[in-house]
């Protein structure tokens, strides 16, 4: 043959139809879409009490919903608490829904070559917010959420990309839990009506 690394490129005896699954997958898409829910009512929204906090999920990847790029969850601040603290690559927006409070953040220095290594900044910054604020995030960023009235939640409403998390790149780590924290505990609406209901103790 002409070319002179027809010997490398010739090697191999494998055979796979990815091609052919891609059209295949491709075909079943509108079938599988037309499955998936453009109306996601409450009862169909999954609580969480996660290290972050009070979550209830609105979209997300393992939910059955159209949303294909985006994840999103509203978090709820007892008074006078806050959520957990924690970094992660992806930027986020925060929508504030009800409240008051402030944010620190915490600029990473990153440098990524054959791995990924971060280093903290040593100015923490604060930025205060109420009702109808958007909070930006940019990526990397130590960031946590105080509720800085003590009689009154916060709610917010977070939003992410997933495409970090399709790029391999879903680095996300938790420096400090939620106050409320509790490994196991199932939440409810009653149980969350409690915990908004409870003036804290601790500063904010």
């Amino acid at each position: 043959m002409a070319w002179g690394e027809s010997k490398a490129w010739l090697a191999g005896e494998l055979n796979q139809g990815l091609y052919q699954d891609l059209l295949e997958d491709a075909a079943q898409l509108p079938g599988l879409q037309s499955k998936r829910k453009k109306v996601v009512h409450p009862e169909e929204m999954p609580w969480e009490m996660s290290r972050q906090g009070l979550l209830k999920h609105l979209l997300n990847e393992k939910m059955n919903t159209r949303m294909e790029s985006v994840d999103a969850y509203m978090q709820l601040i007892p008074p006078g608490s806050r959520s957990g603290k924690h970094r992660h690559l992806a930027e986020e927006c925060v929508y504030v829904l009800e409240g008051r409070g402030y944010d620190l953040h915490q600029d990473c220095d990153v440098e990524i070559t054959d791995t990924y290594h971060w280093k903290a900044q040593d100015e923490v910054k604060r930025y205060e917010w109420e009702a109808g604020d958007v909070i930006y995030i940019p990526p990397n960023t130590i960031h946590q959420h105080f509720n800085a009235d003590p009689d009154r939640p916060v709610r917010l409403i977070s939003a992410i990309n997933r495409i970090y998390e399709k790029f391999g790149l879903n680095d996300l780590e938790q420096i400090e839990d939620a106050p409320e924290y509790e490994p196991g505990v199932v939440l409810t609406a009653e149980l969350v009506e409690q915990y908004m209901k409870k003036k804290s103790t601790q500063t904010a």
